[in-house]
């Protein structure tokens, strides 16, 4: 009887469907787990082959925890907003509603053709009013506690798809959606004070178990700088500037000051002789992304302003320029600049501008290169020309001249997240203008939030959502909609046109899956305590830490979703709504698919491969066990289609293995051998699939599937016992064939994914015999199996038996022989 993927699929994921096999319910008798994918954005093409394994991986591990006896709660929802299913609509013209829908309805069908074991009743949809009502309160939680607010702010702007865009949104200078090069705008925003937890999310990264670089890219990106900040007094002037360094241990050599383009003193500094010239750097200047301007490898370019400043180390007047390197939103926006910074370097040879050495190498080495200004020496060392902090190393004069020079200050590269979006297919933003409120003061620049009850706020239909070219969002034409009534004065008001972006609905969607059908509260206080503060192991305090027990997602998310959401877990905890600081206890990352070529899959490139081809054509346990085998799952790994059809063989054997067990009662026999191949092999896959390490665990099950095959070919069949481990532990990665097979083989009523995981002794793993090595002269030469406990002379007669060592003794004379129990025979010989 062949294996029939087709009809074994649709049979099991019927029944999982028909009998809510994966639906969960608080259970305090049981150990919980939490396990949390990203959810993905439904579009119009479809899940692609990158999807699913980072969903199986997770599906591995949740099967694996339920039969070991844990109450699992492993969902799945639709990240829906945002400007794919909108540019789609503008390009089909098809509302966004209604092509939001078809594309979560096509993903749904996509992964339960995959028999993933999500919780369905769970389900969330960033799109459904439900949902983003409580989308809409969180902002208003933030708005009243003085964490979001509107200001002029210079942004990226997408001019393709004419939206303002986070930082984190432009990747190389460019639109993170479309690739269009992106420019400098000036325009009135909502922002989110995110700044303000800078120090809580870069501290509590330390109480999180996140893989190194996912810590690595946050630490990174918060950017936090202990420093000084210093005034410099303008000649000829009353006015003083602040600057900030780290290196206050060059102030002797500052030479020159270096401010931001756009920094806001500019006015006052610039003389008449060099506003022309200003201007027009200045202008030049916001056609550029700020990852184009922080570039280390760019060119760097600056004009003078025409103004000097006094260096309070040296009394000397220094000239203060204008580079676009220096960024308005690091420090104070101003820097001195000195022989001891690269860039600076670069920048005073290719303007003329005088520089001179105070720091030397710690270590005496000649520094006539670096007094000659040949070369820069950027590192910390021993002060001279320095007045009395000549002589002391960098770490002992710093905090010396700051007590003469400078103040204590701490800096962070972290910016407010930009939150507006002038889009139509985003979630309102529940606030109104009065001008009546303005005037009189009361209500701060004349936003008035919503009142809670008047929740949500609905996203009217609309006949025309493109963008439009003023930067309005297209809401602000409907006129009908925006026209409304201050819910403070009861005057005449106006709606807030812009909406929300498409990071606002993930950043929370995780503590929607502990009560989804929750109309009074966001969840419940009680849910949201027992998913996410039950212990998830012995280690673990009892007290409530933690959050999402793992949660795996992709790297390009790092700086993105992830800080976003820490934020907002982070005020919810603050306001008493979530048990927990943080949102996750443990975070990994896995690799991407590659096409075939070895490139990112795209349409443009035709190397995409669709999985409902690859299901048809090879089964959903097939691509389930291929993803998760063809390498270390952190890595990327291309689509190999030889590789797909070898793991279809892999299950194609386990199914004839098992057919005969079938009809015969009664099976083979149990040796040591099989016992101890048995329990390497659940020792194995238990530990891998907890580290994630899916490809050796495969690997394990296919050494084990050919030792058994060779135990069919020495007629000595392993037992139905063994068999049957086999199918428990494939279980998790192959749910239709396992179930398929157990219910045909196992003699029990109990169904193969509630089947309890197998245990080892520890006995039984321990081999009876040893592999050594053989050497000639220190170099291996071959290998020989020896019982433990065996003799030094079966040991030498054992490897003189080897053919591959004894041709290296033709001619030869063994002047000594070392044996190592257990480890190695080494034959030392001459001519």
């Amino acid at each position: 009887m062949v294996y029939d993927h087709k009809s074994i699929e649709k049979k099991w994921q019927e029944l999982w469907e028909r009998t809510s096999a994966f639906v969960v319910t608080e259970d305090t008798g049981k150990k919980k787990t939490y396990l949390l994918v990203e959810f993905p954005y439904p579009s119009a093409e479809g899940l692609h082959v990158g999807h699913p394994r980072s969903y199986t991986a997770m599906d591995v591990l949740a099967r694996k925890r339920r039969a070991n006896g844990e109450n699992v709660l492993y969902p799945m929802g639709f990240d829906a907003f945002g400007l794919p299913a909108e540019n789609y609509a503008i390009k089909t013209g098809q509302h966004p509603a209604v092509i939001t829908k078809q594309n979560i309805d096509n993903f749904r069908r996509q992964l339960k053709s995959l028999g993933y074991s999500f919780d369905w009743s769970r389900e969330v949809v960033t799109t459904d009013p439900s949902y983003y009502r409580w989308t809409q309160w969180i902002f208003l939680q933030l708005y009243k506690h003085n964490l979001a607010y509107k200001a002029k702010a210079v942004i990226n702007w997408c001019p393709s798809c004419k939206i303002g865009l986070a930082h984190e949104e432009v990747v190389d200078g460019k639109c993170e959606r479309c690739g269009t090069q992106v420019e400098q705008r000036e325009k009135e925003q909502w922002m989110l004070k995110i700044t303000e937890y800078a120090d809580r999310l870069l501290a509590d990264l330390e109480t999180v178990d996140y893989a190194s670089r996912i810590k690595t890219q946050q630490q990174n990106w918060i950017g936090k700088s202990e420093g000084y900040t210093v005034n410099f007094k303008i000649t000829d002037s009353e006015l003083k500037i602040k600057v900030f360094t780290t290196r206050l241990d060059t102030l002797f050599g500052g030479t020159f000051i270096v401010m931001a383009p756009e920094h806001p003193l500019l006015e006052n500094l610039v003389t008449a002789e060099q506003k022309i010239a200003v201007d027009d750097y200045i202008g030049a200047t916001r056609s550029k992304t700020e990852l184009e301007r922080k570039a280390e490898d760019k060119d760097k370019t600056g004009v003078f302003t025409g103004s000097f400043a006094i260096n309070p180390a040296t009394n000397e007047a220094i000239p203060i320029w204008i580079a676009d390197f220096v960024l308005m939103g690091y420090g104070t926006g101003i820097v001195f600049a000195d022989a001891h910074d690269e860039r600076d370097f670069m920048f005073a040879k290719k303007y003329n501008i005088p520089l001179k050495t105070t720091i030397k190498p710690i270590d005496g080495s000649d520094d006539t290169e670096i007094r000659k200004l040949e070369i820069c020496f950027s590192e910390k060392g021993v002060l001279y020309d320095s007045e009395e902090f000549s002589g002391l190393t960098s770490d002992e004069a710093i905090p010396k001249m700051a007590k003469k020079f400078g103040q204590p200050s701490v800096q962070y590269k972290l910016r407010d997240w930009v939150f507006s979006r002038q889009r139509y297919w985003g979630e309102p933003i529940p606030m109104v203008y009065c001008k009546n409120c303005a005037a009189t003061g009361s209500a701060s620049s004349g936003w008035v939030p919503v009142p809670e009850k008047d929740l949500p706020i609905l996203l009217p239909q609309v006949e025309k959502y493109e963008p439009t070219d003023t930067g309005e969002s297209p809401l602000a034409a409907m006129r009908d909609w925006v026209k409304t009534t201050c819910p403070k004065c009861k005057g005449e008001a106006e709606r807030e046109t812009d909406t929300m972006p498409n990071w606002a609905g993930s950043s929370w969607y995780f503590l929607r899956y502990c009560d989804p059908h929750n109309s009074k509260q966001l969840a419940s206080p009680e849910k949201l305590k027992y998913w996410l503060c039950t212990p998830n192991s012995p280690s673990r305090s009892t007290k409530c830490e933690g959050g999402v027990d793992w949660y795996n997602g992709g790297m390009e998310h790092t700086t993105l979703h992830l800080l976003y959401s820490r934020f907002w877990h982070k005020f919810l905890f603050d306001i008493k709504v979530v048990p927990t600081s943080e949102p996750y206890a443990k975070r990994t990352s896995h690799g991407m698919v590659l096409g075939e070529d070895g490139q990112k899959m795209s349409k443009s490139r035709g190397n995409v491969v669709n999985p409902d081809d690859v299901i048809t054509t090879y089964g959903a346990d097939t691509i389930r066990v291929y993803e998760l085998f063809i390498g270390p799952f952190a890595d990327a790994a291309p689509w190999n289609t030889q590789g797909i059809s070898g793991v279809r063989r892999f299950l194609d054997r386990v199914w004839y293995l098992a057919l005969p067990y079938e009809n015969e009662a009664e099976r083979g026999q149990t040796s040591d051998t099989t016992k101890r191949h048995v329990a390497k092999l659940i020792k194995k896959v238990t530990e891998d699939i907890e580290a994630f390490r899916f490809n050796t665990a495969i690997a394990a099950m296919m050494e084990f599937v050919n030792y058994a095959y060779a135990c069919e070919s020495a007629k000595t069949p392993i037992p139905l016992e063994a068999l049957k481990v086999l199918l428990v532990v494939l279980q998790p990665f192959a749910p239709h064939l396992t179930a398929e097979l157990w219910e045909r083989v196992s003699k029990e009523q109990v169904v193969v994914w509630l089947a309890p995981w197998p245990r080892y002794k520890e006995e039984d793993i321990v081999e009876d015999e040893v592999v050594v090595a053989v050497q000639v002269n220190g170099k291996l030469r071959g290998t020989v199996r020896l019982s433990i406990g065996a003799t030094e002379e079966e040991y030498i007669a054992a490897a003189h038996g080897n053919e591959n060592v004894a041709r290296w003794f033709l001619g030869k004379t063994i002047q000594k022989t070392i044996v190592r129990p257990g480890k190695l025979v080494n034959f030392v010989v001459t001519e």
